[in-house]
């Protein structure tokens, strides 16, 4: 293990990048500039969409320049390995949130979700970005009674108190539930709107849009540390390749920040997960069962699986936490993608048949199952804004391994804060996003006082 959270070599590659486009290693110049006024760290999703949005928002006779630095290939973190979902929470954490923070908060919180379903579905089409991007119903299933009486009590509370999002999901239980989902043993179903997409192709097509305005992309360019520049106001960027002084920085770096950033340190922590892609021969026989939606199967509270049915009746499928909680090192603080967590390398084999009705005798089978690092914080929300007594450096990243419905608008408001010096009260990013030195000293860890961590180390203690 690594002293600090830095990208390991030799990933296994994922479904996502069985397709490298030309820009994966791209380098805009052969050099680094010697300035810029600002450097953006990632080249996933966070990056590409700051680096969008201050151009989109900039000035055109004053657009500030751009450099972005990629540790490897471009979107080959967190981003380019998770399970193609574009899915709001509109009733389940934003639940737990009402409980700790306010209705207003998770109010707020759950229609900041939604309305990237809108943004994404505009930017693909004003971008002509094609990365499959499909809209249609997500299905939650719960197979525990309990957790799903106490999902109801949060949804109902919720639509109680006006939640708009909220009201879109449609609750079943039973035999209901189970013709709805198609998921055996089905004990209650929410249906609501959620999005399918190819993430890398999405990123790929958002940074070839950022390179063509003027943004200048460094692939295989990690950087070591941030100093103090000898120009007052200015930050250092130091790299293997060199230096760069910059105006702004942003940590769009996700698990990794920690290395970086030292504030970050313990606070957004590197957890891998495991994701994988089922197939059908083809034709099946018998035929399969019309499955075209998302899903999150919740086993019981904490422990779930998710997956999506995709365009080429390929299915990926992700999670496997029930295997692997209660081995710490196996997932918590481990940034080695380069491997699969051992003991989940085989849990998807046989899973659609295992938990799908219809889908028995079908023949479908694992045919790639990968890892990836997420960047888990301590608190369970995301770090966004100006990073605490650091002008001109800013924070999007720590987003759970939840960032598809919360990044592209968070990267926006961030944006504004760059350019115009916006607060980030006006930015529109939810509240209880925002970084500050309070979050930063809280001894929380809700990671390890999680119920599916608590819960499945000691089932492993008493067996």
């Amino acid at each position: 293990m690594p002293s600090k959270p830095f990208p390991v070599p030799n990933s296994i590659t994922p479904f996502w990048r069985s397709e490298p486009d030309g820009l994966d290693n791209h380098r805009s110049t052969d050099s680094l500039p010697g300035t810029s006024d600002v450097v953006i760290v990632g080249a996933g999703y966070a990056g590409a969409s700051t680096a969008y949005h201050l151009l989109a928002q900039a000035d055109p006779s004053s657009k500030p320049s751009i450099v972005i630095l990629e540790a490897l290939q471009v979107c080959s973190g967190a981003t380019g390995r998770n399970g193609g979902h574009l899915k709001p929470d509109v009733y389940n954490a934003v639940g737990t949130v009402a409980e700790k923070y306010g209705m207003d908060a998770a109010i707020e919180l759950a229609a900041f979700e939604t309305a990237h379903l809108t943004a994404i579905e505009e930017l693909v089409k004003l971008e002509s970005i094609a990365c499959d991007l499909q809209v249609s119903l997500a299905h939650d299933v719960q197979l525990d009674e309990t957790h799903d009486v106490k999902l109801k009590k949060a949804y109902d509370a919720l639509i109680a108190a006006g939640s708009g999002p909220t009201k879109t999901a449609v609750h079943t239980t039973g035999e209901e539930a189970e013709k709805v989902s198609g998921v055996k043993g089905a004990k209650g179903c929410f249906s609501y709107p959620a999005g399918r997409l190819w993430p890398y192709k999405l990123i790929v097509g958002l940074l070839k849009t950022v390179i063509a305005r003027g943004a200048n992309l460094q692939a295989n360019t990690p950087v070591d540390s941030i100093s103090e520049s000898d120009t007052e106001g200015r930050w250092t960027v130091n790299t293997a390749r060199g230096s760069i002084e910059a105006k702004h920085i942003v940590f769009a770096s996700n698990a990794y920040t920690g290395a970086i950033a030292p504030e970050y340190a313990g606070k957004i922590v590197p957890v891998r997960g495991i994701c994988s892609r089922t197939v059908v021969p083809n034709p099946p026989n018998p035929p399969l069962p019309t499955l075209d939606s998302s899903y999150t199967v919740r086993l019981r509270e904490g422990i779930y699986e998710y997956l999506i049915a995709r365009p080429d009746g390929s299915i990926v499928i992700g999670g496997a936490r029930s295997v692997y909680a209660h081995d710490l090192k196996n997932w918590y603080n481990n940034t080695d993608d380069s491997r699969l967590i051992d003991v989940a390398a085989h849990h998807f084999d046989g899973y659609m048949q295992r938990y799908f009705h219809g889908w028995e005798n079908t023949g479908a089978y694992t045919d790639r199952v990968w890892t990836g690092i997420m960047g888990y914080t301590t608190d369970s929300l995301p770090h966004v804004g100006q990073v605490p007594a650091k002008p001109g450096q800013f924070v999007v990243a720590g987003f759970n391994g939840h960032g598809m419905p919360q990044v592209f608008l968070s990267a926006k408001g961030v944006a504004q804060m760059i350019l115009n010096g916006v607060e980030f009260e006006q930015t529109g990013i939810p509240r209880i996003f925002k970084t500050t030195q309070e979050r930063l000293d809280s001894k929380e860890n809700t990671i390890l006082s999680a119920s599916y961590v608590v819960e499945t180390a000691k089932s492993v203690d008493d067996s």
